[in-house]
C-alpha cells in the first residue's frame, strides 16, 4: 500500500521517465493576412495534409495529416475556418 510520501503518488502527471505529459498540442499562430489555409494533396499516393502557406514566400507549414473527414473538421474548427476558405494544392 502506498503512503502519502511515496514518490509514485507525487508524480501523478508524469510518464514513466519523470517527464510531464503534454496536455495540449501547440497551436500554429495563424494570421489570415500572412497565411493562406491549404490542403496539400499528393498526386501519387492521395495523401492529404492540411496547413498554412505563406502568402509572400509560399512556404508550407504542415499542421495535420488528414486521415478522415473528422480530422479535417477538427482542423477547420480549431482555426475557425470554413470549407470554402481552404484551397487544395498539388
Amino acid at each position: 500500500m502506498l503512503n502519502a510520501t511515496s514518490p509514485s503518488t507525487e508524480k501523478r502527471g508524469a510518464d514513466m521517465f519523470g517527464r510531464k505529459k503534454k496536455t495540449e498540442e501547440p497551436r500554429f499562430p495563424y494570421d489570415p493576412a500572412v497565411h493562406e489555409p491549404v490542403i496539400r494533396s499528393s498526386i501519387c499516393t492521395g495523401e492529404k495534409v492540411a496547413g498554412f502557406r505563406d502568402r509572400n514566400g509560399g512556404t508550407l507549414h504542415e499542421i495535420v495529416m488528414i486521415r478522415d473527414y473528422s480530422v479535417y473538421q477538427k482542423f477547420l474548427q480549431t482555426y475557425g475556418l470554413k470549407e470554402e476558405d481552404v484551397k487544395t494544392i498539388y
